[in-house]
């Protein structure tokens, strides 16, 4: 998805790629792979797409159609 995006020109990409747990700040508490699920789904599947106080109803638009077709392919 996120190459079909930047094929159009659409910046987008995956926000926090790193669950928390599994992070170096807190390898300190010994979670592993596993041991949170959904969080380390979320980081895998989670897309961050264009947010901007000015990004405009026509870039709106074109982002959701970019995304609808890329959907509709996959």
């Amino acid at each position: 998805m996120i190459k079909e995006l930047h094929a159009a020109g659409i910046g987008a990409g995956i926000h926090y790629p790193v669950p928390v747990h599994l992070s170096a700040a807190f390898a300190g508490l010994g979670y592993d792979d596993g041991a949170f699920p959904m969080a380390e789904r979320a980081a895998r599947e989670v897309l961050s797409l264009p947010l901007f106080p000015q990004i405009t109803p026509a870039q709106q638009e074109r982002v959701a159609s970019v995304l609808t077709a890329a959907l509709r392919r996959m």
